[in-house]
């Protein structure tokens, strides 16, 4: 059977289960990687500090990276005991995520595509790895692209993010399939906006490295 990495957002990350276990249960290796953006930008409202991204990153000082790894804890432990005893929660700095710092962002890395050992060992031993996507040092990594480095990085066959919306809209519609091209060039002239900007430029960076990466319905292709 086929290697597998799923990002779920920290929107959908309850309503995820099912989904991953379904290919755990058919016999893939699946591997998680979740966001907790929702949850991270309540906690840092409710202590004072500023929310603000820029190209879907978020900035992050130290008192905001406090605030980060306790949400990816609470997020992960949640979508762990859904998952049951199958699930080993990981946290990405603690095993060997790699990140080069952004420093204009603060405490923000880009991450690099990671083949860690914990994550191995929990595939080959048929569990499921779930990972917060903190980088060395510790980085706030973005949960997108963490997911996309990790699925090259980890040669798996797909990359799935769900998400609560049905895939990358055009027009009102849903795509079934963008050309990583394309979606280069409409991510440059404005055409999207938001959240599905990181998972599209994510899910462009995997196709152009061999990995089949799908957005909801929408498949990106090389």
């Amino acid at each position: 059977m086929s290697r597998i990495v799923i990002k779920c957002g920290g929107a959908v990350v309850r309503g995820s289960a099912v989904a991953i276990l379904t290919l755990a249960d058919a016999g893939h290796e699946v591997c998680v990687v979740h966001g907790a953006g929702p949850q991270i930008s309540e906690e840092m409202e409710r202590f004072g500090i500023p929310v603000e991204f820029v190209g879907g990153r978020r900035v992050t000082t130290a008192a905001g990276l406090t605030v980060v790894r306790s949400s990816f804890a609470a997020v992960n432990r949640a979508l762990c005991a859904e998952l049951g005893p199958r699930a080993v929660g990981l946290f990405g700095d603690e095993i060997g995520l790699h990140a080069l710092q952004l420093p204009e962002l603060g405490l923000v890395g880009e991450p690099l595509p990671s083949r860690p050992k914990a994550v191995l060992e929990t595939l080959d031993s048929a569990q499921i790895p779930v990972v917060a996507p903190l980088g060395v040092g510790p980085l706030n990594v973005n949960a997108d692209e963490a997911a996309a480095t990790l699925a090259v990085g980890l040669e798996a066959e797909r990359l799935l993010f769900v998400t609560d919306v049905a895939g990358v809209f055009r027009d009102g519609v849903v795509l079934s399939s963008i050309e990583a091209g394309e979606a280069d060039r409409l991510l440059d002239d404005g055409t999207f906006e938001g959240g599905i900007v990181p998972k599209l430029r994510a899910a462009i960076a995997a196709a152009r490295n061999g990995v089949r990466a799908e957005i909801g319905e929408t498949a990106v292709v090389a």
